[in-house]
């Protein structure tokens, strides 16, 4: 049997919806994008015959393009988890082939928690409006203690901000103008 020693990061493999961010103002907001292609495993199930992208896979890539934004903001210091979905309405579907755009801003922010809103495009087309709450639960209200170790914000989000990181704290879209 071979043996393999993953590094710790690898280990927790996540699902990331999200391509890369295409701008990003610490503590203000952000805009990710997304390729969706028929090779995504869970588009030969929903549909077979007509595969879209669930919506629920909307909310979780709003989810990480807000959480990041929110994680950031405190220098990736505190661990972010979703707390609630305070508003998910879609107008339309996304399909194979489709390329949409996640723009998230802080709504507020304090020490415990995080409210954002969401909008998901596709060709400036709107597709959904997501609203969430995220806790930062280092600051949890109820006292709990969870590993010193942050196992929210790992070194895969590290390749997402890699652009964005690299130009300063903001970035544009390729032949855009600079902020």
């Amino acid at each position: 049997m071979l043996k393999v020693n993953l590094p710790l990061t690898l280990m927790k493999m996540r699902w990331i919806w999200i391509d890369k961010f295409v701008e990003f103002h610490s503590g203000k907001s952000a805009v990710a994008v997304k390729n969706v292609t028929l090779t995504e495993e869970h588009l030969h199930d929903h549909f077979p015959g007509f595969p879209v992208m669930p919506e629920t896979l909307m909310i979780e890539a709003m989810a990480q393009t807000a959480g990041i934004l929110v994680g950031e903001a405190k220098n990736f210091k505190e661990k972010v988890i979703l707390a609630k979905v305070k508003k998910a309405v879609f107008f339309n579907y996304v399909k194979p082939g489709d390329t949409i755009k996640l723009d998230a801003k802080i709504e507020s922010i304090t020490p415990e928690a995080a409210s954002t809103t969401g909008k998901i495009t596709r060709s400036d087309k709107i597709i959904a409006e997501i609203d969430l709450m995220f806790s930062h639960i280092d600051q949890n209200l109820a006292g709990k203690k969870f590993p010193d170790e942050n196992f929210v914000f790992t070194g895969t989000f590290e390749l997402l901000m890699r652009d964005v990181l690299l130009s300063g704290a903001s970035s544009s879209e390729p032949g855009s103008e600079q902020d």
